[in-house]
């Protein structure tokens, strides 16, 4: 079993006896998520570290999407516990890039495809190529493509 995933349900044992109810149904989802992600497939699987990681923040987004939803629709309690989930969540994830990190990693990249013949708009595709294994799990993607077309724009 990964120590991820070990320290979730160890948590989880630990928010059921303090009688935590929003840590307790948050953590129950998400392990509920590891372990249907584990059993898709044709065959059962162990996750690996970084796996498990990428289903957390996947969980963590889906509730911060949930929140800006229930926020439009007026509902802000449902919005508040929502963004409550994805605090919780992110404090299981690696400390993500800060925007100047970021900007950094993307300005490199940019020269890097620009010194290999790539230029302007459509550099995007060759961009993501070299920014995207540098930053995994250090950011989401729609801020990684955001800062690309930032940079390749300007």
């Amino acid at each position: 079993m990964t120590t991820l995933k070990a320290r979730l349900k160890d948590d989880l044992n630990a928010a059921i006896k303090d009688r935590d109810e929003l840590r307790s149904s948050t953590l129950r989802l998400t392990i509920a998520a590891i372990t249907k992600e584990e059993v898709a497939g044709k065959t059962k699987r162990e996750l690996t570290e970084d796996e498990v990681q990428k289903v957390i923040a996947k969980e963590a987004k889906k509730r911060r999407e949930a929140a800006d939803a229930f926020e439009q629709g007026g509902r802000t309690e449902s919005a508040e516990r929502e963004r409550a989930e994805g605090v919780l969540l992110d404090a299981y994830l690696p400390k993500q890039l800060s925007d100047e990190e970021l900007d950094g990693i993307v300005a490199e990249a940019v020269e890097e495809a620009r010194a290999a013949g790539a230029e302007g708009p459509r550099a995007m595709g060759a961009v993501m190529k070299i920014v995207n294994p540098k930053v995994a799990g250090l950011a989401e993607g729609g801020r990684v493509a955001a800062a690309v077309k930032k940079h390749l724009a300007g």
